[in-house]
C-alpha cells in the first residue's frame, strides 16, 4: 500500500484554500541522509550531509564562544509531519491553529533534511523566549557564515508564526 498524500491531507482537513494561504513552496522529501547524532532529546537525527558539516562547523564556532547549541530536531518524512498533525488534532486542535506553527505535509523545510530546529540554554525549547538567548544574538550574527538562515522571521509572508529556533542551511552552489 503506498502513501498517498492528496488523501492524508484530505483526512486531516487541509484543502487547497490552507495550500493556498500559506505562499509556502512544496519542498521535496531528501532520501541521502547521513546520521547526524542524538538530539536534546536523545532521539537519532538525520540531515544531508552538506548540513550535516555546515552544522558540526557552526555548532563548534559557536562553542568557541562559549555557546552551546543543541539539536531539537532535523528530518521529518512527510508521513511523520502527517503524524504531528494528526496529533494536534487529535488533541482537540483547529487545523488553522496547527498551521501557524507546523508547515503542511509536503511543505515543510525539515523534508529536505536541510532544516534544523535549535536550542540553547535551560529553558523549554521552541518556544519564542528562545530570540533572548545569547547563542539566538550569535546565530543571527553568524550563521550565515555557515550558510544558515532564519526561516521563518517576524512578520514573515508564509502564513508560519515566528521561529527563532529554525534554521535552514542553504548550501549556495
Amino acid at each position: 500500500m503506498s502513501f498517498n498524500l492528496a488523501q492524508v491531507l484530505k483526512e486531516l482537513g487541509i484543502t487547497e484554500e490552507f495550500i493556498e494561504a500559506s505562499q509556502m513552496p512544496p519542498c521535496e522529501e531528501c532520501t541521502d541522509l547521513v546520521d547526524a547524532g542524538l538530539d536534546l532529546f536523545d532521539r537519532p537525527q538525520q540531515m544531508t550531509l552538506r548540513t550535516f558539516e555546515a552544522w558540526c562547523e557552526m555548532k563548534t564556532a559557536a562553542k568557541s564562544n562559549g555557546l552551546e547549541l543543541n539539536l531539537v530536531s532535523a528530518h521529518r518524512s512527510i508521513e511523520y509531519q502527517c503524524g504531528l498533525i494528526h496529533r494536534k488534532l487529535e488533541e482537540g486542535r483547529l487545523i488553522a491553529d496547527i498551521l501557524l506553527v507546523n508547515a503542511i505535509p509536503g511543505y515543510s523545510e525539515h523534508h529536505t533534511g536541510r532544516a534544523l530546529d535549535l536550542h540553547a540554554g535551560d529553558g523549554k525549547p521552541l518556544e519564542s523566549a528562545f530570540e533572548n538567548h545569547p547563542a539566538f544574538a550569535w546565530l543571527c550574527d553568524n550563521a550565515a557564515e555557515f550558510n544558515f538562515h532564519l526561516s521563518y522571521p517576524k512578520d514573515n509572508p508564509l502564513g508560519i508564526d515566528y521561529e527563532p529556533w529554525h534554521w535552514c542551511f542553504s548550501p549556495g552552489d
